[in-house]
């Protein structure tokens, strides 16, 4: 298992952007599962919306991309890159997240293009084991 501080030693990312907040497993090379818990304290719910707040789906894609991120990252032709978000491709979002779910999301890789360091990988998050979104996620490693 990565904490938080671990995380920051990995990926770019720092608070109020940082939405991971721990790596529960990680296949090196081939797989990672992580979790985040969405804080009823989050800025973002102030707007998003007043009566029912949910976790804005751009949110939600970026949780898969930084869970991307560390997983290549965490690889030594990677490791210390800057990870662009260049793409996302077949998004569905199937389940609100809300404020106070704990999500778990994991990313596995499809795709490399390693000499021009692009990676696409299938990102899936799950609220209380089932799916909430799925999609590929392309990140350029620079």
């Amino acid at each position: 298992m990565i904490d938080r501080e671990g995380i920051k030693k990995i990926i770019p990312h720092r608070d109020p952007m940082l939405l991971i907040d721990e790596v529960i497993e990680l296949q090196e090379e081939k797989s990672i599962k992580t979790s985040f818990y969405v804080s009823p304290e989050r800025e973002i719910f102030k707007g998003h919306f007043p009566k029912e707040p949910v976790l804005p789906g751009v949110y939600t894609v970026e949780i898969m991309a930084q869970t991307s991120d560390v997983l290549l990252l965490s690889m030594e032709r990677y490791a210390n890159k800057v990870p662009l978000f260049i793409g996302i491709d077949k998004v569905k979002f199937l389940k609100k997240i809300i404020p106070g779910d704990t999500i778990t999301i994991t990313s596995e890789i499809l795709l490399e293009k390693a000499e021009k360091a692009v990676v696409t990988c299938e990102a899936k998050v799950y609220k209380d084991d089932e799916l909430a979104c799925v999609g590929n996620v392309t990140l350029a490693m620079r």
